[in-house]
């Protein structure tokens, strides 16, 4: 962002603001002030003591001052330039399949819970590559779409801080959450479309085997990616439940085998990550990103916003106010 003026030479004038002053200090020039009061027409009559007209005298001075110096900015013309990327092009279109079971509530990830460690490696990637758009949908016993596939990051963001262990029911059914993400992005129109599925567990729930939706990706050109979050042996649990809101607490068995995963991945193009660290999350997710990036096209477009009329109403706005006090409460013309 840039800012110049059409008319520079306007400032010159707030060279009268200091000559005002010393011609009034010299008492060359003085208030102008009429013997009228609000007697005259009808009106009550106000006396006032030195302290408090004092204080009006300041606050009219302040805004006539205010007045001028906007009105110099007005002259001078101000113009704002933005500079903004215009993406002629697009580029890889990315669905986040986020597991909300229970068991992703375990704290075993350098102390925090698996999903607010793949919460924030999410954010973190989505807020730092804006070339790409993204979507998210929420797994747990059913699939729901939380975030359509979108460029507007902080609405993702939004979003995305709203996800809630449980809010999906108790299960996991991994076909049904990448069925539902493959229905939303085989039709757009980027470059390259891939899907990352963040889970800890095994499929167990749903209708849709994740074989099936993994052949379903490769069909339509989707990569998948899966990312498998935890550690094995016995993890420390906590949650509430979003229906009864009844806490659960304790201790969590975590086995599960990766085969699935891993085989679901290769067949469609991707890659499996096991993860049991936020470093190994963040590390995981960049790497997926690389392997999927596409450079998009785009040009410079400068944006001018020009305050002339801006500055001008603020002057009037401030000239009235300060008219109002020394005409109506002070009784002066000037």
């Amino acid at each position: 962002m840039s800012i110049d003026f059409v008319n520079p030479a306007s400032f010159f004038f707030l060279l009268l603001i200091p000559l005002l002053f010393a011609l009034r200090k010299m008492k060359i020039f003085t208030r102008i002030s009429l013997p009228l009061t609000f007697s005259d027409w009808g009106g009550w009559v106000f006396s006032w003591n030195d302290k408090v007209r004092k204080v009006f005298l300041g606050i009219a001075e302040f805004f006539t001052l205010l007045g001028f110096v906007l009105l110099v900015f007005a002259f001078a013309e101000p113009v704002v330039h933005h500079q903004e990327r215009v993406y002629t092009s697009r580029g890889t279109d990315i669905v986040f399949v986020l597991d909300t079971s229970p068991s992703m509530a375990a704290k075993d990830i350098n102390g925090f819970t698996r999903i607010e460690a793949a919460i924030s490696a999410i954010e973190k990637l989505v807020m730092n590559n804006s070339g790409a758009s993204y979507g998210l949908i929420l797994m747990g016993a059913e699939s729901a779409v939380s975030v359509p596939i979108t460029n507007d990051l902080e609405y993702f963001k939004k979003r995305l801080s709203t996800v809630s262990i449980g809010t999906l029911g108790d299960g996991t059914a991994i076909g049904t959450g990448l069925c539902s993400a493959i229905y939303h992005i085989k039709s757009t129109l980027a470059k390259r479309k891939c899907i990352i599925l963040l889970t800890d567990g095994e499929n167990n729930s749903g209708e849709v085997h994740p074989e099936t939706a993994s052949g379903l990706a490769k069909k339509n050109g989707i990569s998948l990616y899966t990312v498998g979050i935890g550690t094995n042996g016995t993890v420390p649990i906590e949650y509430v439940n979003v229906e009864t809101g009844k806490v659960f607490s304790g201790y969590y068995d975590s086995n599960f085998d990766s085969t699935q995963l891993e085989k679901i991945a290769i067949a469609a193009d991707g890659r499996y990550y096991s993860v049991e660290s936020i470093s190994a999350m963040s590390m995981a997710l960049s790497s997926i990103l690389k392997r999927q990036d596409v450079v998009q096209s785009y040009y410079i477009r400068t944006i001018d916003d020009y305050y002339y009329d801006k500055l001008l109403i603020a002057a009037l706005i401030s000239f009235l106010i300060a008219w109002v006090i020394k005409r109506l409460y002070l009784k002066e013309f000037i």
